[in-house]
């Protein structure tokens, strides 16, 4: 019997409709690329279901690169066989007739802090190895019921405290343009494994630009969700109030297809039109000190953007740095402990969260001492994070909303981050270590993390592309809406896409 028959019917429909939108496609689309680990999500989804491709055959195919490639460390868990035999089933299923999910036979990677009871959910760290939930987290429930299949659990820096995937209890997860590089983090394992073509698409966790830090170093594509769009329940917390699950992929449309599968909205599948489209760029927060040659590939497709018929509005956003400077620091320093503590026991993992920090990596276990204990040097105040919550995130979050409606955007475009992916470092360090950008040292912090707070901290939406290439090393570009714009921003990011620079996959 369906899975279906335990859906609502909201569910149905709108899975029924991202079915559609599939199987509108060309018969030879479905089966155009020459392998089947160059399908996007929705050309295999598409070809399974009409019976052009054995789920298993796919798996298979999907499976022999994961083995090629394990070298990049992508995952921490895989079960092969179990892959393959939920591909058999699938095949079985479709010669029978009946209903099949919007995301039928496809193998999906999942970043291990996202909750599964098949797999351990490591959360990459040492304490947690053998942890299994009772229960999956709604994000895979959903997928699951859509006929999805869990590929495995991939690799992301220790308990996502940072943005380079350098992860000492597992191994560093390598950045497949360049294996002696970070990918990004922390999502970093979900993002090199699209990247490398092991999986179409996959699940990501987003705090403060763990979803698009990877997605713009592996020339992918990424969705931060607008803030409660998507359920948390059974992700491994860090600040309940900025973090979100969200896909990450090779191709927008298959950010919609997730999307529609998550939401039980119908899938977006027609793009915005660019001509007289207003995108912001507020130069002072977000061009300054850039590498050099991810300028030069922004400015690039701004170019591009402008000759498609898009306008480009220069504009600052008022007081943004200071508030965000109130707000993102404040919110994770203070939520961290407690909902890690409250997780642990309401989900059965086998330590507490004392001895969770016992046995943490050394680079982590700095920054938990440094600001997550109680009493810690650099915690927050209660009264630090009040006024963060009642205060200054409601003030930001008005500006935002000003901004938008007084230039009358429909999103804001800026780098990602402000240098292409930079070397693994050895030994790990904390997230106090520097960057070289054109010669000159730069704090972590603020290489990595001056771009992406502010619309995290604001809860809005995100999408990343990838804008081209400097050197051998992709650049992304970030699109920020207005909260509640999801779809808005992914139709934006369909007709996008088509104009930027298409990069090459990684020769590996």
């Amino acid at each position: 019997m369906s899975r279906y028959l335990n859906q609502d019917r909201r569910q149905f429909l709108a899975t029924s409709a991202a079915l559609a939108a599939s199987a509108a496609l060309p018969r030879f689309a479905r089966c155009a690329a020459a392998n089947l680990t160059d399908l996007s999500a929705v050309q295999a989804v598409a070809a399974i279901r009409a019976g052009d491709v054995r789920a298993e055959d796919y798996a298979r195919a999907l499976l022999d690169r994961c083995e090629q490639l394990r070298d990049l460390n992508v995952f921490i868990s895989l079960d092969p066989d179990a892959v393959l035999e939920a591909a058999h089933s699938a095949d079985q299923r479709r010669t029978q007739g009946v209903a099949l999910g919007a995301l039928f036979g496809l193998p999906v990677p999942l970043k291990d802090s996202i909750g599964t009871a098949a797999l351990p959910t490591t959360s990459g760290t040492r304490s947690l190895r053998n942890f299994h939930p009772a229960t999956d987290a709604v994000v895979w429930q959903r997928l699951a019921q859509a006929d999805a299949i869990l590929l495995g659990k991939t690799n992301l820096h220790e308990m996502s405290l940072g943005w380079t995937s350098t992860n000492q209890v597992f191994g560093p997860v390598h950045n497949p343009y360049d294996p002696s590089r970070i990918p990004g983090g922390s999502s970093g394992g979900t993002a090199a494994a699209v990247a490398a073509h092991m999986a179409p698409a996959g699940i990501g966790e987003d705090t403060n630009g763990s979803i698009r830090v990877p997605a713009a170093m592996c020339g992918i594509a990424g969705l931060r969700p607008t803030h409660g769009r998507y359920p948390g329940g059974g992700v491994v917390p860090l600040a309940p109030t900025l973090d979100t699950v969200g896909p990450m992929a090779r191709a927008v449309s298959d950010l919609c297809l997730f999307d529609a599968v998550v939401t039980s909205e119908a899938m977006v599948t027609a793009p915005a039109n660019l001509r007289g489209a207003r995108l912001g760029v507020a130069r002072k927060h977000y061009f300054t000190d850039l590498d050099s040659g991810v300028e030069r590939v922004v400015a690039e497709a701004l170019a591009r953007l402008r000759r498609a018929g898009v306008t480009i509005v220069e504009a600052d956003i008022p007081n943004l740095s200071e508030l965000v400077g109130k707000v993102t620091v404040p919110i994770i320093r203070y939520q961290a402990r407690r909902n890690l503590s409250r997780f642990l026991t309401e989900q059965g993992a086998p330590v507490t969260f004392s001895q969770l920090v016992d046995g943490l990596s050394p680079e982590i276990r700095e920054q938990v001492d440094d600001w997550m204990l109680e009493g810690s040097p650099n915690a927050v105040t209660e009264q630090s994070y009040q006024d963060a919550i009642q205060i200054y995130r409601p003030a930001l979050q008005r500006t935002w909303r000003d901004y938008f409606r007084e230039h009358r955007l429909a999103a804001v475009i800026s780098p990602v981050v402000r240098m292409p992916a930079p070397l693994i470092p050895s030994p790990p360090t904390s997230p106090g270590f520097d960057v070289e950008i054109n010669g000159v040292m730069v704090p972590m912090r603020i290489a990595f993390a001056q771009n992406i707070a502010p619309s995290s901290s604001a809860g809005l939406p995100s999408i990343v592309l990838p804008a081209g290439m400097t050197g051998a090393l992709p650049v992304g570009i970030e699109l920020d809406g207005p909260a509640g714009g999801d779809r808005d921003l992914l139709a934006l990011g369909l007709a996008i896409e088509k104009v930027l620079e298409q990069i090459p996959s990684p020769q590996i």
